[in-house]
C-alpha cells in the first residue's frame, strides 16, 4: 500500500524545503514532482516502499555538506542512497525526509599503482574499478554478485562480501580511507594510502554502520595484482550435506580457495536455463572451487581438491581449461539471482552466515521449514565463509504469502544465530532484519551500539528506522546531547 496522500502543511513544508536547498544545489539538484521521486521509493527489498519527501543530488563534496548542515539546523531526516541495490531496506526512504542521493559522485579521481591503491567517489561501480585497472594487470577484489551496478559508497555502507571474500576479504579489508561528511557538515578522512592507521579504528566503525553515521564522498581502496593462474573446479554431490562436509573438509585441510561457491537443485536448475553454463544436471548440490595463485601451486591444490571431493560422493568433476571456461563456471552462479526471477513472481533473499560445519545440518533444517511454510527455497551461498543467500519464492499477488515469506524468512536467521552464526554476512540490517536484533543482541549490547551513533548524530536524523529495534535519546544513553523529541520508527508500508 503506499502512504497518504500528503496534507496542505506537508505540500507547503516540501515546496518551503524545496526551494532552500535548490540555493545549495542549483539546477536539476533538487527533485520534488510525485512522478520523478518515484523511481527512489525503494531499493533492492522491493517489498517496501515508501515515497521521500524530497530527493537531492549533490555534485560536490561541498554540496553534501551545505545540506546536512541544512538538515541539521532544520531537524530534517537524512536518508544516503547510492544505486539502490541494498536487499535489506538500508535504502528506504523515509516519507518525512530527504533521500541524499550520491550517483553524480562517479568519478575515479586517482589510480596509484605504486601504491596499489585508487581514490574514487562513492558513486563508482564496484566493477567499474576493476575495468579501470585490469589492463595494468590489477583488480578490485571484493565482487558482489551485484558488482556492475552496486556501487563502492554502498559496499561500504554494508560491508559487502562476493565470490572471493574467502580469501581476499570484505570490503573493510579491501577499504584504506575515506573522506566523509557528518550531520554537523564537516568533512573528515579516516585513513588513507597508508596500511593502517593510528588510533581508534574509525575507519572500521564507518564501514558497515549502513548510513547512520555520517554521507561518504571518497573511498581509497586497495588494487591487488590479478593472480598468475586462476582455476575453477566444477563438483557435482548427491546431496547437501555431502556438498556442505566437502566444504568443510577443504577448509580443514588447510586450503583457502579465492571463492568457493555451492548451489542446491533448485538454483542448478535455474541458473543453468538462463545461463547455460553446463552445469551438471544430475546432481543435488553444485560446488565452484577456485584455486588462484601460482601455476604449480594452483595444479598441486587442484590434485587436493579433487581427492577430499571425490572421498566425500562427487558425482561429478570438471576443471576449468582455459580462462573463458572459468568464467563461464562464474556465470550461472553470477546469475542466480536473476535467474531465480525467471521461475517464480517474487523472491525474498535472504542473508545469514553460519560456522562452514553446520552447513549440513542448517540446510536440513531450512527444507524442514520449507515444507512447514509450502513455499519454495532456492540455496546460493558463500560456502567457504558460511554466508547463506536463502531465495525463497513467493506470489505477492497472493494473499499473506509476503507476511508468510518473512516468517520463513526470520527463522532462517533465527536459525542462523542458534547455531553460532550471525544475522548478517553482507546486506545489512536495514529494516529487513532490524527487529531479529534482540534474538542477536541483548539490551545492553544495542544501548551500547547507540551510544556510538549519538557521538555521530545526536538528533538521529541519519537514516532513521533502520538497524535498531528500539529508539533511545541521546540523553538516556549517557550523552550530553538532548534529543529534539522521541523519533517513532515510520510505518513500513508493503507494497
Amino acid at each position: 500500500m503506499e502512504m497518504p496522500i500528503p496534507d496542505s502543511d506537508v505540500i507547503a513544508r516540501r515546496r518551503d524545503i524545496a526551494e532552500d536547498l535548490s540555493r545549495i544545489v542549483p539546477g536539476e539538484g533538487v527533485i520534488v514532482e510525485e512522478d520523478e521521486r518515484r523511481p527512489y521509493e525503494a531499493d533492492g527489498l522491493t517489498a517496501y516502499r515508501t515515497l521521500p519527501l524530497i530527493v537531492v543530488l549533490p555534485e560536490t563534496t561541498e554540496q553534501v555538506a551545505a545540506v546536512m548542515r541544512y538538515c541539521r539546523d532544520n531537524s530534517i531526516k537524512v536518508v544516503p542512497r547510492g544505486a539502490g541495490t541494498s536487499l535489506s531496506g538500508g535504502a528506504l526512504p523515509l516519507a518525512d525526509g530527504i533521500l541524499l542521493g550520491m550517483g553524480k559522485f562517479n568519478q575515479i579521481l586517482e589510480l596509484d599503482y605504486p601504491n596499489r591503491c585508487a581514490r574514487v567517489q562513492p558513486g563508482v561501480t564496484n566493477l567499474g574499478i576493476t575495468h579501470a585497472v585490469q589492463d595494468d594487470g590489477f583488480y578490485y577484489a571484493p565482487d558482489p554478485s551485484s558488482q556492475i551496478a552496486c556501487t563502492i559508497g554502498g559496499n561500504v555502507a554494508e560491508n559487502s562480501g562476493g565470490v572471493h571474500c574467502l580469501k581476499y576479504g570484505l570490503t573493510t579489508n579491501n577499504v584504506l580511507g575515506v573522506e566523509f561528511v557528518t550531520i554537523d557538515g564537516e568533512v573528515l578522512r579516516f585513513g588513507g594510502k597508508h596500511l593502517d592507521s593510528e588510533g581508534y579504528d574509525l575507519l572500521g566503525v564507518l564501514t558497515g554502520s549502513e548510513g547512520l553515521l555520517g554521507v561518504v564522498t571518497e573511498v581509497t581502496v586497495r588494487l591487488l595484482p590479478k593472480p598468475e593462474c586462476a582455476r575453477a573446479l566444477l563438483i557435482g554431490f548427491p546431496s547437501n550435506e555431502a556438498g556442505g562436509d566437502c566444504v568443510a573438509a577443504i577448509i580443514a585441510d588447510g586450503i583457502i580457495p579465492g571463492g568457493m561457491e555451492m548451489m542446491d537443485k533448485p538454483a542448478i536448475d535455474a541458473a543453468e536455463a538462463f545461463a547455460k553454463a553446463g552445469y551438471p544436471m544430475d546432481c543435488q548440490a553444485l560446488l565452484i572451487v577456485e584455486l588462484d595463485g601460482p601455476e604449480a601451486e594452483v595444479d598441486y591444490l587442484i590434485d587436493r581438491v579433487r581427492g577430499i571431493a571425490e572421498a566425500r560422493g562427487a558425482t561429478s568433476l570438471r576443471i576449468s581449461e582455459t580462462e573463458e571456461e572459468r568464467l563461464t563456471f562464474w556465470a550461472g552462479r553470477k546469475a542466480a539471482f536473476p535467474a531465480v526471477g525467471r521461475i517464480s513472481p517474487d523472491y525474498y533473499c535472504m542473508d545469514g552466515t553460519i560456522p562452514r560445519n553446520k552447513l549440513p545440518h542448517v540446510l536440513s533444517e531450512m527444507a524442514k521449514l520449507s515444507t512447514k511454510y509450502g513455499l519454495r527455497v532456492a540455496n546460493v551461498f558463500h560456502a567457504g565463509d558460511g554466508n547463506l543467500h536463502p531465495l525463497i519464492l513467493y506470489d505477492a499477488n497472493e494473499p499473506g504469502e509476503l507476511e508468510k515469506t518473512e516468517e520463513f524468512g526470520a527463522e532462517i536467521l533465527k536459525l542462523c544465530v542458534e547455531v553460532g552464526g550471525v544475522l548478517t554476512g553482507e546486506h545489512g540490517v536495514g529494516v529487513e532484519k532490524r527487529d531479529l536484533m534482540p534474538e542477536m543482541f541483548t539490551e545492553d549490547d544495542l544501548k551500547q551500539q547507540q551510544r556510538l551513533k549519538c557521538a555521530f548524530d545526536p538528533q538521529g536524523l541519519l537514516n532513521p528506522g533502520k538497524v535498531f529495534p528500539q529508539l533511545h535519546r541521546c540523553a538516556e544513553l549517557g550523552r550530553m546531547h538532548i534529543h529534539k523529541g522521541q523519533l517513532p520508527f515510520p510505518d513500513i508500508p508493503r507494497f
